[in-house]
């Protein structure tokens, strides 16, 4: 029986304006940087797009090396877009990014046009699509001239091959000077996908300023803090986290310090209290932040996506609820 979506996909979650852009992204978007790979179950994956397009999640985000093995969450994707998605391509925004290691040799990484433009090419093909909606560098290379990078995404959008183009992991000071690059180039820059959580602030620190002053969103990436904002590890590392996984190099049981879970036992307190889990308090905590438009999330299950979805019952706080959250984080 072929997929036919929920009719009222669309009044589920809010869609908010990507800077000054034409681009609405769904509050939370679906990311699949984990649990998308060739070691995972492709039933659970399809089940997991259709339910979260079923919820209003019309954003995917995917990058070149997303697996295990590189590519793989691409070329599952585009699997899953043929068999399910038929028709409804137009309904969807579709990310896809380039910037770490992809292949051996000194044009399989980083930031040159060589680099960029024949990944992006490799992508499509992996997703069986003629274009991306946004692609993004997915970090800063300290060798790369960022004239040459940016106008590497300048050629991509002029070659049809990506409606809008963004920029990842790139600090405040090097965001702005790749904003008034691509400025001059005539390419619309809309977009920086940041690491952003109740535990990790940085963006405050004069990025979100750059963005909203030059009309471009943000959307914020581990919003959950990579699972230690839930409560997956209140009582410790579950086998099945990603504190467990050996591949997944980004979280580690290093990093579940016991000053931190502190913080989360506190901070799921406040929660508790505001009717909702630590989750969904901390996805609509990223979202007060004026630039941020949407939350993107990983997900392993359906249920996890239904869950997080329901965050949008109780999407406001109070100043009170505000400051308590602020003096938990500053410990």
């Amino acid at each position: 029986m072929s997929y036919v979506p929920s009719e009222t996909r669309y009044e589920t979650i809010p869609y908010n304006r990507c800077g000054h852009s034409g681009v609405k992204l769904p509050a939370i978007s679906l990311g699949l940087w984990n649990n998308f790979g060739g070691e995972d179950s492709f039933e659970n994956q399809r089940n997991m797009l259709k339910r979260a397009f079923d919820l209003g999640i019309t954003h995917f985000d995917l990058a070149n090396n997303y697996g295990p093995p590189p590519g793989s969450a691409e070329e599952n994707f585009g699997h899953i877009l043929k068999k399910d998605f038929q028709g409804y391509r137009d309904e969807m925004i579709i990310s896809t990014k380039a910037g770490y290691t992809m292949w051996p040799g000194p044009y399989g990484d980083w930031g040159s046009k060589k680099y960029l433009v024949s990944s992006l090419d490799q992508s499509l093909n992996r997703m069986g699509l003629d274009y991306v909606d946004i692609f993004y560098h997915h970090r800063p290379d300290p060798e790369t001239p960022l004239e040459e990078t940016m106008a590497a995404l300048d050629l991509i959008v002029r070659q049809g091959k990506a409606l809008y183009v963004g920029i990842s992991n790139y600090g405040a000071e090097d965001t702005e000077k790749a904003i008034k690059i691509l400025k001059h180039q005539g390419t619309p820059f809309i977009i920086h996908q940041a690491r952003y959580s109740m535990l990790d602030r940085w963006v405050e620190d004069g990025l979100t300023d750059v963005l909203e002053r030059e009309g471009a969103g943000c959307i914020a990436f581990v919003p959950l803090a990579q699972g230690l904002l839930t409560n997956k590890y209140l009582n410790g590392i579950p086998k099945d986290s990603r504190a467990a996984k050996q591949y997944i190099k980004s979280l580690s049981e290093n990093d579940i310090s016991p000053e931190k879970i502190s913080k989360v036992q506190k901070l799921n307190e406040v929660a508790n209290e505001r009717g909702q889990s630590l989750a969904q308090m901390a996805l609509v905590w990223v979202l007060q932040e004026k630039s941020v438009v949407s939350a993107l999330i990983g997900a392993s299950k359906v249920q996890q996506i239904e869950e997080n979805i329901k965050a949008f019952d109780h999407a406001t706080f109070t100043e009170k609820e505000l400051q308590t959250i602020n003096n938990i984080l500053k410990g």
